[in-house]
């Protein structure tokens, strides 16, 4: 990709290399070279806000990294090129063939993080710092975005006032605390003054104003107050840098407004830093002796952040003494190496290797935890091996969504719709019909990504689905559609038992839990749960389970055998005994209702048919002595003292090995009852049939009955009569 370039741009391309062999332990030139001459060609024909020509932004944001964060060439080459893939048509994957996968990953992490302040409103400042590094895989993208913020903040006079602000304010709010929290220092402190000249221009001038005007005199007070700790540092052969400390104007106002006081009243307006060239961190309290018998100290003043070190790794002896005139001047004392991390933070740790034990992997610990992973790496090891393949995971279970309103939200990773529609409502989950993702219509099991808007649509009659369990990521999400779901099963089960209860009522079937459990296996059924859900779903047909359809022929031989059955019982009791004065008349049995032996019965007074013998609770017979009462005529079964009266059984159940022998135990052993005949017939491991047997009276029936129903297998048992065929 040889290209012709100007004299001008060579030489900025040698100032560019000449501060990157100063700063970094190694450097591709070949690389550097490269990237250079493609990101001039990319943007040799763009132009910016200022008027100067575009390419001047991406070399001045690789100045900044290889001057003012310098960590290593891949970072250098990846802020040459972190503009050129949205701007021109050169593809990522162009980028990785030339370059590296890692320079490619690094210009699409800027950009990526570009895209997702366009058109937000920043509502939660935290939340859009954390949703930075859950879209950042390599630590470098960070910094690339730190030093194209920072040369975008140096020329913000060239944008339209309205950006300008918006700019400033994403800086103050995002950037900056996240710049401190890298341990980057010089660049927060910059970020916030230039913030605080767009977003506040009256205070600002004011405190430059009164910072300009006191200069002279404050530089003549610490040069004066400087003097006898510069002797004594020299007669102990002790090698440091003393200076003034630089005034952040930010900082200054921040403290006026939380203090409530006057700029003449914020006394750290003076101050000095004493930078030792030691690696000795014993030296920093030695020096803090010395100064201490020259200058009366503060005692509530005293921080020592060399023992207890900042959460973002800074370290420092801060103390606060009484100097000339009585004024206070805040004094700092540090080694080289915490000078350099304090400044630079990150990129200062490739340089400065030590021993910690530090393991949380929160935010706040962020810097000491690279120290951490560096710890038993040499130089070149460091900044080329761990570092090119240094991934950031801290917030890589995490992703941040904004609302159609521009909140946002947290999810973990692999989220979808319907996980944001739960973390919104419960009531937007459960009408949740679709989404829009960035505008677009897509399905609910859609994965989406730190900085997509969401935007929900609900429709009354849409409800959880189970086959949402299968993608939903958060626990509110799955507790949710469980809960609906659980509600939805319990209603149906509980309709499902209403129907059943209602048919074996209805049938009038005894069913114990043992013989609802032989029946829900024989339907292969896992539970009673799918056999009452199958019944709400009108999945099964119980009129033919209970009281299977039988075939006329099947009817007409239940009938002759109920006939049959009756004749017997009435002949062996000695017919009906009509009693007053229509004893002697003929009579015959009704058909409705086929009273037999055993039952109480009544005669009734016909026209040309006789007496007609009913039983007295018939139906029949109560619609028609409304009006005819006095047609009734009593009856009764012939007495005779121990005889017994045939009854008949009708009896179903499941054709098990022995059943035959258990009915017969439970029959004949009841005050040695007798049976007449047996009548079984089986079908589909099920059998039904009839048992004729002698008792005395109705009582001794029921308890047969009784016992009959306890035998395992019995499903019914019923007195033989018309209405039990």
């Amino acid at each position: 990709m040889e290209l012709t370039i100007s004299i001008k741009h060579q030489r900025m391309l040698e100032d560019l290399l000449k501060i990157c062999k100063k700063n970094l332990p190694s450097v591709n030139e070949e690389l550097i070279k490269k990237a250079f001459q493609l990101s001039y060609e990319s943007h040799k024909n763009d132009f910016r806000a200022s008027g100067e020509p575009y390419f001047n932004h991406p070399y001045e944001v690789a100045m900044i990294v290889a001057r003012e964060i310098p960590l290593d060439d891949i970072s250098v080459v990846g802020a040459l090129l972190h503009d050129v893939v949205e701007d021109s048509d050169i593809s990522l994957e162009f980028i990785s063939k030339e370059f590296s996968k890692e320079v490619a990953e690094i210009v699409d992490g800027v950009t990526k993080i570009g895209g997702v302040f366009k058109g937000q409103e920043i509502t939660q400042a935290e939340n859009y710092r954390k949703m930075l590094l859950s879209m950042v895989k390599d630590v470098r993208v960070i910094l690339v975005k730190f030093a194209d913020r920072l040369h975008n903040m140096r020329t913000l006079e060239f944008v339209h006032p309205q950006k300008q602000r918006r700019i400033a304010k994403e800086t103050l709010e995002i950037y900056a605390p996240f710049a401190h929290r890298f341990g980057l220092g010089i660049l927060k402190w910059e970020m916030e003054d230039i913030s605080f000249k767009y977003l506040n221009k009256e205070a600002y001038d004011d405190i430059a104003n009164k910072i300009k005007n006191t200069r002279k005199e404050r530089e003549s007070f610490i040069s004066r107050f400087s003097k006898p700790i510069t002797e004594k540092l020299k007669e102990h052969q002790i090698k440091y840098e003393l200076g003034g400390r630089p005034k952040h104007l930010y900082s200054v106002y921040r403290k006026m407004i939380i203090q409530n006081r006057p700029f003449e009243d914020i006394y750290d307006l003076l101050a000095i830093r004493i930078i030792l060239e030691s690696d000795d961190t014993n030296d920093c309290y030695y020096v803090l002796g010395i100064i201490n018998q020259l200058y009366k100290p503060i005692a509530d003043r005293f921080k020592d952040f060399i023992s207890i070190p900042k959460k973002n790794n800074y370290q420092s002896i801060h103390t606060t003494v009484i100097g000339p005139d009585g004024k206070l001047v805040e004094v700092q004392i540090r080694t080289r190496k915490m000078h350099e991390i304090a400044e630079r933070g990150v990129a200062a740790h490739w340089k400065y290797k030590e021993k910690t034990s530090t393991n949380d992997k929160d935010l706040e610990e962020w810097v000491s935890w690279i120290r951490d992973i560096f710890e038993h790496a040499s130089k070149d090891e460091a900044t080329k091996e761990i570092l090119a393949s240094f991934k950031l995971n801290l917030y890589q279970d995490e992703i941040y969504i904004f609302t159609p309103k521009g909140d946002l939200r947290r999810l973990p990773l692999n989220s979808t719709p319907v996980d944001f529609a739960f973390e919104i409502h419960s009531n937007v989950g459960y009408r949740c019909i679709g989404a829009k993702v960035n505008g677009k219509i897509v399905p609910l099991d859609t994965v989406i990504h730190s900085g997509d808007q969401v935007e929900i649509i609900t429709s009354k009659n849409q409800h959880p689905n189970k086959s949402w369990l299968q993608f939903v990521q958060t626990h509110k999400a799955k507790n949710s559609i469980r809960k609906y779901l659980n509600k939805e099963e319990e209603k149906l089960l509980d309709s499902g038992k209403e129907i059943w209860d209602r048919k074996i009522k209805k049938l009038k079937l005894s069913f114990t839990s043992d013989d609802l459990s032989k029946l829900v296996r024989k339907l292969k059924f896992d539970n009673n749960r799918q056999f009452f859900r199958a019944i709400a779903q009108d999945k099964l047909n119980l009129d033919e389970i209970l009281n299977p359809k039988v075939e006329t022929d099947e009817k007409e031989s239940a009938e002759v055998e109920f006939d049959k059955f009756a004749n017997i019982a009435r002949n062996i009791a000695g017919g009906i005994v009509v009693e007053g004065d229509a004893k002697g008349f003929a009579y015959t049995y009704a058909k409705c209702c086929n009273p037999i032996p055993g039952d109480q019965v009544i005669g009734y007074v016909t026209i040309g048919e006789g007496i007609k013998i009913h039983r007295k609770d018939c139906k029949n017979l109560i619609n028609m002595i409304k009006t005819n009462e006095e047609r009734l005529v009593p009856v009764n079964w012939p007495k005779s003292n121990g005889a017994f009266f045939v009854a008949g059984l009708s009896i179903r159940g499941d054709d098990v090995p022995g059943i035959l022998k258990d009915i017969s135990n439970s029959i004949t052993t009841y005050q040695n009852t007798n049976i007449k005949s047996v009548n079984i017939t089986t079908n589909d491991s099920m059998f039904k049939g009839t048992i004729t047997v002698y008792v005395k009276d109705l009582e001794h029936l029921t308890k047969l009955i009784e016992r009959l129903k306890k035998n395992r297998g019995i499903y019914t048992v019923e007195r033989f009569d018309a209405e039990n065929q």
